[in-house]
């Protein structure tokens, strides 16, 4: 939006660099009402999911669901010899004339019907006797075995306990529900939170030589999202390597954070957003889908010369992304990645330079510490193993941002300390493809025993 002429001409300088003042605020303004989860780094679960733009496709005719002809799936039976229960129908006369009839069908039409089988909580009682010596008249009790916990709840119940909470996502009350009404486990919110402590307790260790490992991974995809601890912000950061991801709850968005996981013998890349606490962390790989975003931004903006630019940037990002996916599916070879990879690279460094010099500010603010740091964008070129996005730590991020919505934080330091230790263990069962109900289980049998808790950088 510009002055017309013949008003601009009426007024004093004075006016003119007031109402341009007011000019350049509305264009601010308009282009933050622009702003929706394509075009910036809003989550995308503000926006309803019905208002989301269709995919640019054609509408197909089908009719939803199962297509006439399609390959049959269905539940494969089980052996007969594996049913605990086998019901053997036959007719008794015929259905056309009604004579008796007898013998067995070598091969009948099998049937199986899965049912839950009543559930009753397995009860051992240790009586304890207490005697006394009859030289000393001193008293003795007998000792419960190695590895049988002093509360009232076995490895398994804890180990569902946490595992209810920590990933499916349930509340304490609704986790006392569940076992009273289903598993006819009597239980109450507060014996929760005591189990909840002893899971935080088991897993501790486990979770401590992870984060230790942090310190000599050789790429580390990092991000943080905001919650709270009772009313105080704090921030789950993510720390996702190549076999395992380590979840910190911190009270700081600082570089602190970054000091105390990483220390200072951290030597690997970084992949992360461009927040400004990252910045001391070495060799950066900031996060193309970020900038791929921040360019739809400048592509949406009214001012034309925002427009222009965020175009030529999105031309030669499309055809990056393009290349990036040939190379990992083998397409092309890495090192014909990194030599087609040049014109793009020299092509978005000219582009960065052009905002610089624009005298537009808006351009001025995004592509001056981009060409800055230019060095930042092409780790991914320039060292393998190294993503062009950090996708896999906002995928990591997001279970527990889920969890947050329902539960609105935690309430204490304690609570803190079981969100970022069961979510460590259950994100990285998951990547290792191991059961986490039976590793969660072993952990705490481990630690009723008092023996050391199973390793989660076995074969690491």
């Amino acid at each position: 939006m510009q002055i017309p002429d013949e008003l601009a001409a009426e007024m004093t300088p004075a006016v003119r660099a007031f109402v341009d003042a007011l000019l350049d605020r509305i264009a601010d303004l308009e282009a933050r009402l622009n702003q929706s989860p394509r075009n910036s780094s809003l989550p995308p679960s503000i926006q309803h999911p019905h208002a989301r733009p269709a995919p640019p496709k054609n509408k197909s005719r089908k009719k939803p669901g199962g297509q006439r002809g399609h390959p049959k799936h269905e539940r494969a039976l089980i052996p007969t010899g594996e049913c605990q229960h086998v019901v053997s129908l036959k007719p008794a006369e015929c259905r056309r004339c009604g004579t008796q009839l007898a013998g067995r069908d070598p091969q009948p039409l099998r049937h199986q019907v899965w049912e839950l089988p009543e559930i009753k909580p397995f009860v051992t009682e240790y009586q304890r006797h207490r005697l006394v010596c009859p030289g000393c008249q001193a008293s003795t009790c007998g000792a419960l075995p190695a590895g049988v916990p002093h509360s009232q709840a076995g490895p398994r119940l804890v180990a569902l306990t946490a595992l209810l909470m920590g990933c499916f996502k349930q509340s304490k009350r609704r986790v006392a529900l569940f076992l009273e009404q289903v598993l006819n486990q009597p239980c109450s919110p507060g014996w929760v939170v005591k189990l909840q402590n002893q899971a935080t307790a088991a897993l501790t260790p486990a979770y401590a030589e992870l984060a230790q490992q942090l310190q000599s991974e050789p790429v580390l995809g990092i991000d943080e999202s905001r919650t709270k601890e009772a009313r105080t912000k704090s921030w789950l950061w993510t720390f996702v390597a190549g076999a395992y991801t380590v979840f910190a709850h911190r009270t700081t968005r600082a570089a602190a954070v970054l000091d105390e996981l990483l220390t200072d013998t951290f030597l690997g890349v970084v992949n992360c957003d461009r927040a400004k606490m990252y910045g001391k962390q070495g060799r950066l790989q900031y996060c193309w889908a970020h900038l791929q975003r921040d360019f739809q931004a400048l592509i949406d903006h009214p001012d034309h010369q925002v427009k222009r630019l965020g175009h030529d940037l999105m031309r030669p990002t499309k055809e990056l992304f393009r290349l990036w996916a040939r190379c990992r599916d083998g397409t092309i070879t890495r090192r014909g990645f990194e030599r087609l990879m040049q014109p793009i690279r020299q092509e978005i460094d000219g582009l960065l330079l052009r905002g610089v010099f624009s005298g537009n500010a808006k351009l001025q603010g995004m592509c001056g510490p981009l060409y800055d740091h230019r060095d930042r964008l092409w780790t991914f070129v320039d060292v393998e193993g190294v993503e062009p996005t950090n996708n896999a730590s906002e995928r990591s991020l997001r279970p527990a941002v889920i969890w947050r919505k329902l539960s609105f934080g935690t309430q204490s330091a304690s609570g803190s300390r079981f969100v970022e230790t069961i979510l460590t263990v259950v994100e990285t069962c998951h990547r290792q493809h191991r059961n986490s109900f039976e590793y969660l289980t072993a952990a705490v049998a481990a630690h009723f025993g008092h023996q050391p808790a199973p390793s989660l950088l076995t074969g690491v």
